[in-house]
């Protein structure tokens, strides 16, 4: 009997429900689902540490019982290899998320001819938000709370006032 392990990368920060949403489901089609972290992203300076992310990942996925979280740097295909993954899981939420994806997808291939990827819409209600979005609309006094789990609020909350 095959096995399926998928990776799903992504900086996390914060986990938003769309998030959870993708690894919820997710984990219902792949017999593991291991949350890869990337440690070194060439995007905007984050807001949580790399354990910080592990922390609040590990929290809010604990009652998913294959479900995991790791941390990564480098190639996604080396990771995918080093874990045994046959797929990728990545989200996408407008037509601008696929072309990007997309391209991810098929040099991935490239690579690793071996790797599958599943692309995966969230729940409607969640099909506009982003990290990014979080971030901005709660550091101008925004209510992000029905987008967030209830852990990544306080958390947004002590980084605000730890300031």
């Amino acid at each position: 009997m095959h096995t399926v392990k998928a990776i799903y990368p992504g900086t996390f920060d914060p986990l938003t429900n769309g998030h959870l949403d993708l690894i919820a489901r997710g984990a219902k089609i792949v017999d593991h689902l291991v949350v890869a972290i990337l440690r070194n992203s060439e995007k905007d300076t984050p807001l949580f540490t790399v354990s910080e992310r592990v922390e609040m990942i590990t929290e809010t996925t604990r009652g998913v019982g294959n479900v995991s979280v790791a941390t990564f740097d480098g190639l996604l295909v080396d990771f995918c290899r080093q874990q045994g993954a046959k797929a990728v899981l990545r989200g996408i939420r407008a037509i601008s998320d696929y072309e990007y994806e997309f391209q991810m997808a098929m040099m991935n291939r490239k690579l690793d001819p071996e790797l599958e990827t599943l692309f995966m819409m969230p729940a409607e209600k969640y099909t506009y938000v982003s990290s990014r979005l979080i971030k901005g609309v709660f550091e101008l006094g925004g209510d992000v709370s029905s987008l967030v789990p209830p852990l990544v609020v306080e958390r947004l909350k002590a980084k605000v006032a730890g300031r």
